[in-house]
């Protein structure tokens, strides 16, 4: 039996408030449905014949389904048949928290996710060991790497079906674990930022005076939003152990002043005070005693002095399909090469 992927495809993800403050994208539902469907034909040419889907109210569904029944009345089969998880639809994240267990349970080899940041991070939470496959539609995207989705989905299709091995087609990626009173109550898959707001309000960050202590799983200099501030700072790869973590504060008071994008056409002077590295697995205590956390950009909880908050990193806590690595394996094995070779290739000179 060929393996079964899910697809978890937010229809509202990158439409908060830095649409409005910073010019960020929103991809349109016909958008998100055309991503499914080059998503799905990549999979079927992979040998994928069922595919688990959320359903949403957004319409991409509807879209997809309809694209579907186009080509079969065609007598054409380019896509794998797609089941919709029999589940309630609140429009809410508890969506993609139920699909991403529901997936769990039924054993799907992989999910292909479509969002940004958040939604990556509402997945992973809930998904357990199954790897996911990552595809930017979002406000900041510093999880998910950008990429066309049809090498995504074929990528998936190779790794999941066998055909390469689980040590190239997998990667080990990091969290961190924000618990408050000794409890865990939140993660974050790329960073964590304590703010001096008190009120979550909108939620997405974009006003920089309020940040105070940042801390990053992985600090990529071509990144956007709060880790770009780390990223300027000293990279950190996402495959090394351990993290950073930066004290912020008013551009008037920093010891150095960075100018960072925190957000699609958004940049904005951010104040420094000091960074250090972050070890794995060592509990530690932010310095600030009350306001907000923001996990992967976003506001979540907001905590007073009475409150006793700590983050610890975790390396190897979720897994994703190395979609270079896959690719990359693929062309020195010739996966993808339909008709095997009784020579070598002559060499082709270019003359100039």
């Amino acid at each position: 039996m060929a393996p079964v992927v899910g697809i978890i495809a937010n229809p509202v993800s990158a439409r908060d408030i830095r649409r409005v403050v910073a010019k960020a994208a929103s991809l349109q539902i016909t958008d998100r449905a055309n991503i499914v469907l080059r998503v799905l034909a990549a999979l079927r040419s992979c040998g994928i014949t069922d595919v688990l889907m959320m359903p949403e109210h957004g319409g991409i569904g509807r879209h997809v389904a309809r694209e579907l029944a186009r080509e079969l009345a065609r007598g054409g089969a380019p896509y794998p048949a797609v089941h919709p998880l029999p589940m309630p639809v609140t429009g809410t994240v508890a969506d993609t928290h139920r699909a991403a267990a529901e997936m769990r349970r039924a054993g799907v080899a992989a999910i292909v996710v479509l969002g940004g940041d958040g939604t990556h991070r509402a997945v992973a939470a809930h998904c357990g060991g199954v790897p996911i496959a990552g595809i930017s539609t979002g406000t900041n995207n510093a999880f998910p790497e950008q990429r066309e989705p049809t090498v995504t989905g074929l990528a998936t299709g190779l790794a999941v079906t066998g055909q390469i091995p689980a040590s190239v087609a997998f990667a080990a990626n990091k969290r961190i674990d924000v618990s408050v009173d000794g409890r865990v109550e939140e993660i974050a898959l790329v960073d964590v930022a304590l703010v001096t707001e008190r009120c979550v309000g909108a939620r997405a960050l974009w006003k920089p005076e309020g940040f105070r202590e940042l801390f990053v799983t992985f600090a990529e200099p071509d990144a956007i939003g709060m880790s770009a501030i780390a990223g300027l700072l000293e990279p950190v790869d996402r495959a090394e152990s351990g993290g950073l973590m930066v004290r912020l504060a008013t551009p008037e008071a920093g010891a150095l002043v960075l100018t960072a994008p925190i957000a699609p056409g958004l940049m904005a002077p951010v104040g420094v005070a000091g960074w250090r590295r972050m070890p794995a697995g060592v509990p530690v205590v932010p310095e600030m005693k009350a306001g907000s956390i923001a996990l992967d950009g976003e506001r979540e909880i907001a905590f007073s002095a009475q409150d006793r908050v700590s983050l610890t990193l975790r390396d190897d806590a979720l897994r994703t399909v190395n979609v270079g690595g896959c690719m990359r394996h693929a062309a020195q094995h010739r996966l993808l090469t339909n008709r095997l070779l009784t020579r070598a290739p002559a060499p082709v000179t270019a003359k100039l």
